[in-house]
């Protein structure tokens, strides 16, 4: 049995404040069991609610392992909370600044050292009603490419109906169930060797990363997905090394 990967003093708080919170909602956790122990892994997950890093947080740290989020630079001042964020090597992203491109640097440092990355190509929750991801960022797709790692997508529904982002509206009860679904890994093969920073590229690669997500939430929701996904507020291809962070 893998051993659970050392997070310190302040991911143990980080759990301490998270487990509780996430609580609210019923947990249904399917295909856990493909989110490698131990080694580096990229996540690609879709984003409904900003409940979601919580939520998504204790889905991995379940799993042994301790997750690297994209979060807000300014979330570092922070009184308390700014400590935590920068105590469990979360990767800060100064969006709009000269600094912007340190966090993808240090999204491949983590890659190297072996630790987990999670992140939400879309940028930020969707602005879909029906809750389905709408055109993503290429981040992922340059942090996939960039880093010969597993590439794991994982759907995950049922924080959008505790807190609503677009509307605020928070309703804890009745208990919502919250279901995380791991996908495969995705195979990439075919896109290595290539140019990892090709606009045409990142556009391809970025559309299989978010499909086999939003696959995933069909089979969760047991529905279709819309044939043309929402708008993002720019084009995928932009050249922002933190895209999707």
């Amino acid at each position: 049995m893998a051993r659970r990967e050392k997070g310190g003093f302040w991911v143990g708080l980080a759990a301490a404040a998270f487990y509780p919170l996430t609580a609210i909602g019923k947990r249904v956790y399917l295909g856990a069991e493909k989110i490698p122990r131990q080694g580096p892994a990229v996540l690609v997950m879709n984003h409904i609610s900003h409940l979601d890093p919580a939520v998504d947080a204790v889905f991995v740290h379940r799993q042994k392992r301790v997750p690297r989020f994209f979060l807000k630079a300014s979330l570092k001042d922070v009184p308390v909370f700014g400590r935590i964020v920068t105590g469990s090597g979360q990767i800060p992203v100064a969006r709009g600044s000269s600094a912007a491109g340190d966090s993808l640097k240090a999204a491949h440092q983590a890659l190297e050292e072996g630790k987990v990355i999670v992140i939400y190509p879309e940028g930020t929750i969707t602005k879909d009603p029906l809750g389905w991801p709408k055109e993503a960022y290429s981040g992922a797709a340059r942090l996939a490419l960039q880093n010969d790692v597993p590439v794991i997508p994982i759907a995950r529904w049922g924080t959008n109906k505790i807190f609503n982002g677009y509307t605020k509206k928070f309703t804890p009860f009745p208990r919502k169930t919250v279901t995380h679904l791991v996908g495969d890994p995705i195979d990439l093969s075919a896109y290595r060797g290539g140019n990892p920073r090709s606009a045409s590229m990142l556009r391809e690669v970025t559309a299989v990363l978010m499909d086999e997500v939003t696959r995933l939430l069909a089979e969760i929701r047991q529905e279709e997905p819309p044939v043309k996904k929402p708008e993002t507020d720019a084009a995928s291809e932009t050249k922002k090394p933190e895209d999707g962070a």
